[in-house]
């Protein structure tokens, strides 16, 4: 695959990471059949892509991570595709879209909540995870005691609360990298979990 076909500031090979990281990544290569571009991009950069790893995994595998549990890992994919939705990143809706789908068992939930979060039909709980990461991912400094209490009405946990604002933070600059360096996604995602 040609450089500007992954970013458009190159890409490393798997086996050209740091032994580390050709080890980590290739283990996701191993269970999802192919790399996934963002490591490919990131790994210019090792130091980063170390970072964003761990509080990746910290966020979006808490069990893994020594995590206290907290949202379901659908869930979690939940609140990447409506806050990549809102931020509008192409790489991170379709990557995560078909994680969304396989964990949610919905081939179209991904769809529903990227391109019209507002009028996707969800469950209760489902709408208060998205209403909150779109509060956090669109106007952070308007969220107010009441958000939260709305929350809460839901049945979401304080920890849960925390999932949802962290993990729309991390994927808020997760965006942001795939809009700098124009990564695509990769071919293998948009079949995934239809």
């Amino acid at each position: 695959m040609a450089e500007h076909e992954v970013s458009r500031f190159g890409h490393v090979e798997v086996e050209d990471l740091p032994p580390d990281l050709a080890e980590r990544i290739g283990a996701i290569a191993e269970k999802s059949g192919f790399v996934p571009n963002v490591f490919r991009a990131l790994g210019r950069r090792p130091r980063e892509l170390r970072a964003f790893l761990d509080y990746h995994d910290a966020l979006m595998e808490p069990d893994r991570a020594g995590g206290d549990g907290g949202l379901t890992k659908a869930e979690r994919e939940l609140v990447v595709v409506a806050t990549s939705g809102a931020n509008h990143c192409t790489y991170c809706v379709v990557a995560h879209g078909a994680i969304l789908r396989i964990r949610a068992k919905d081939p179209e939930i991904a769809d529903r909540v990227a391109t019209n979060p507002y009028a996707a039909e969800l469950s209760e709980r489902e709408r208060a995870i998205v209403d909150l990461a779109l509060l956090i991912a669109r106007q952070s400094e308007a969220l107010a005691e009441a958000d939260l209490d709305d929350a809460r009405a839901a049945g979401l946990t304080e920890e849960e609360i925390w999932d949802v604002g962290a993990i729309t933070a991390l994927f808020a600059m997760s965006n942001r990298l795939a809009h700098l360096t124009a990564l695509r996604p990769n071919r293998e995602f948009f079949l995934m979990g239809r």
